[in-house]
């Protein structure tokens, strides 16, 4: 199956989180491909950035990943509860990477369903806010911190152009969309870091 390559991330994190809008993330779960079309990313970019954890080149055992080489998956915990996924960019040693902050289900919506909210019926409400967070479609595709360090270019957990290149229906997509910009979420803390425009969006036109 055709994927993204590593080269592919290596790129600058800014043109990465931009690219990955509109690009397909696939997880495979027991055998089966679980899919979602990427909606909205995050950069982060630890040279500059203070809402990056690994700002100023600061190495840790949660950072660690970070250093990897570009298209690794650096996924951690956040409130003791929610994972994280995000996707290293940049050279080896540079720590940067792309949140990926919601997705479209694509293919898998039932299993999807079953694991972000068990048993309990798919109402207006939760479809509305079934995948539009990292934590939810962290959940929904099954990662976890055990998956942190995975290899995107692998066969666990990769990306691709189009539903096609992983051997799925065609997904429809929007004939036009928008990509927005504007300040991330949630990193109040970060100085003047907190008002960089590295939150990207797609909507439709």
């Amino acid at each position: 199956m055709a994927r993204l390559s590593r080269d592919f991330y290596a790129q600058d994190t800014l043109e990465a989180a931009r690219q990955l809008l509109g690009k397909y993330l696939i997880r495979c779960l027991d055998g089966q491909l679980l899919a979602g079309r990427i909606v909205e990313t995050e950069a982060y970019i630890g040279r500059c950035d203070k809402a990056c954890h690994a700002y100023g080149y600061r190495r840790t055992a949660r950072t660690e990943t970070l250093f990897a080489p570009p298209g690794t998956a650096y996924i951690y915990l956040i409130y003791g509860m929610y994972h994280c996924l995000n996707f290293v960019t940049e050279p080896q040693g540079e720590p940067a990477a792309v949140l990926l902050r919601a997705i479209q289900p694509v293919a898998g919506g039932d299993v999807m369903a079953r694991l972000r909210y068990g048993d309990k019926p798919m109402t207006a409400y939760r479809r509305k806010n079934f995948l539009n967070g990292p934590g939810k479609v962290c959940r929904a595709l099954a990662l976890t911190r055990a998956e942190n360090g995975l290899d995107l270019t692998g066969d666990t957990l990769f990306l691709c152009d189009g539903t096609e290149d992983a051997g799925l229906p065609p997904f429809p997509a929007p004939a036009k969309e928008l990509v927005v910009t504007g300040p991330r979420i949630g990193v109040d803390y970060a100085e003047e870091a907190r008002d960089f425009p590295w939150r990207f969006r797609l909507e439709e036109a």
